[in-house]
């Protein structure tokens, strides 16, 4: 099983004793992929007998789309309805030589999900290892926190991504994270309209037509697609300078967006108030800042919203 870069981590892994660790760093920066790496280091190519992730539940109980994905009680100890669960998977000793469970995304346990896992790391049994992932230490339980060995994982240099591409859009967007470039890789049409619509979100902005009505629609359209939101507050920076207070509250503007569709607020009233907070943000600078931004003087993109 080939990892690109992370040898450090890869070397550091394999020297450690701990039995519960906590990977963090940016979305696709390649902390599953060096899970399962540690879990094929322990057992062998047949880790997968070994080996269970847990993830959010991305759907309700009714089948629909959740907006706030979590990891649920269920899923880490034995209730009523049954199914597969952590506590009980862990009660069997392994095939081989461990048993690895990834929790991946564990900042997205909720609280009864969070107390029973806790009870599992504080005595787990000698041949558990759990790995939880989160995008940082600060956003997981502290007790859960406290009881983990940090791997921090960081961007990977241009020299490694380009292994795998060297379009200059896809690196541009990757920012070091190899997750990415496979994604835009594998799903070009989607990764071309992600491009596109957030391109829309910033003509709306700064662009000879732009104005709040343009942004709203612009907004709209790009949540439609996974990650839009998130996409655009990485692209900001070429509107607003990065130490810019602007910046930071355009910035807090998108996560209260983003929790409100959680929350189930209608779209149309969460995209309007947006669209108005990101446009009076941007038209309070002066036209002589305004013109001097990164984004007015020279655009990373000339594709058009789809």
């Amino acid at each position: 099983m080939k990892i690109l870069g992370h040898e450090r981590i890869l070397e550091l892994l394999l020297s450690l004793k701990a039995q519960s660790f906590l990977f963090t760093g940016p979305e696709g920066v390649g902390r599953r992929a060096v899970a399962r790496w540690y879990a094929w280091q322990l057992n062998g190519e047949h880790y997968a007998n070994d080996y269970l992730e847990i993830a959010p539940e991305t759907e309700t109980k009714g089948g629909k789309k959740a907006r706030k994905p979590q990891i649920l009680l269920e899923q880490i100890a034995p209730r009523e309805a049954g199914g597969e669960n952590l506590l009980d998977w862990l009660s069997t000793h392994p095939r081989h030589r461990a048993k690895v469970a990834v929790i991946d995304g564990a900042h997205l346990l909720n609280e009864p999900a969070g107390n029973a896992l806790l009870k599992i790391l504080e005595e787990p049994p000698a041949y558990a290892r759990i790995i939880l992932i989160a995008p940082s230490r600060e956003l997981v339980l502290p007790t859960l926190a406290s009881r983990s060995l940090e791997i921090a994982f960081g961007p990977l240099p241009l020299s490694i991504l380009r292994q795998l591409s060297t379009d200059p859009e896809v690196l541009a967007y990757a920012e070091g994270a190899v997750g990415r470039v496979r994604w835009a890789l594998e799903h070009p049409l989607e990764f071309q309209k992600l491009l596109a619509r957030t391109e829309g979100v910033l003509e709306s902005l700064v662009g000879p037509h732009s104005g709040a009505a343009q942004t709203q629609q612009a907004l709209k359209a790009l949540g439609e697609l996974d990650h839009g939101l998130g996409y655009l507050a990485r692209r900001l920076e070429g509107i607003f300078p990065p130490e810019s207070p602007r910046r930071r509250e355009a910035l807090e503007a998108l996560a209260q967006t983003q929790e409100a569709l959680s929350a189930y607020t209608g779209e149309e009233l969460a995209y309007t108030w947006l669209a108005l907070r990101l446009w009076r943000l941007v038209n309070s600078q002066s036209d002589p800042a305004r013109a001097g931004t990164p984004y007015a003087a020279k655009k990373t993109s000339q594709a058009k919203p789809l």
